[in-house]
């Protein structure tokens, strides 16, 4: 099997994987609720962020049409580096292209998919989520690419000691986030620490 066929079904998984969790979570929990997995340091915690990830927001309803047409072009655009480099590989190019480098795109496009998928279509398939109220499926609660972005995992590890100046009292891993923000997140360092070599010649 081609190179590029097993990356697309490693993308496919991916995204189907984060999509799941992400259904599973709004039609089953409302905002706010938490589901303790190891005490308190590891929870499912449900929130819906309007913007960037790990929580973050970015300008308003002009930020959020912004932000969502950048994430279509970034994903249009690994779409087709991912592609160039496989068909590079193909022709027999003199240097290869590491497959740990296809990897690594891959887990970034498909993390960048599965935020895209949530800004474009909850908001039309799904009703809102709030505090004691759950989501079903069949409402709409957005307009196209206003939608939220469904995130659910929380590591809260430790409080930092009131007496240190600017951590005391705040908790050392505070940002809710998702499993496509861990695809990007993971396929960035990834290539940042093992692949940093190819990058560099490019």
């Amino acid at each position: 099997m081609k190179a590029k066929y097993k990356l697309l079904i490693l993308g496919t998984v991916l995204v189907v994987l984060d999509q799941v969790i992400k259904i599973l979570v709004k039609t089953n929990m409302s905002i706010g609720e938490s589901i303790p997995v190891f005490g308190n340091w590891f929870q499912i915690l449900f929130i819906e962020n309007k913007g960037m990830a790990f929580g973050m927001s970015f300008g308003g309803v002009i930020g959020k049409y912004a932000l969502s047409v950048l994430r279509i072009i970034l994903f249009g655009a690994l779409v087709w580096w991912i592609r160039s480099l496989c068909h590079r590989n193909e022709a027999g190019a003199e240097e290869k292209v590491p497959a740990g480098v296809l990897v690594g795109l891959t887990l970034i496009t498909a993390g960048a998919l599965g935020n895209v998928l949530d800004c474009m279509f909850y908001g039309l398939f799904f009703s809102e989520s709030a505090p004691g109220v759950i989501a079903s499926l069949g409402g709409s609660y957005a307009p196209f690419l206003q939608g939220k972005v469904v995130d659910m995992f929380y590591f809260p590890l430790w409080t930092w000691p009131d007496w240190l100046p600017w951590l005391g009292g705040h908790i050392f891993f505070e940002p809710v986030f998702n499993f496509a923000d861990s695809c990007v997140t993971v396929g960035a360092i990834y290539l940042l620490i093992f692949q940093y070599k190819f990058f560099a010649k490019a």
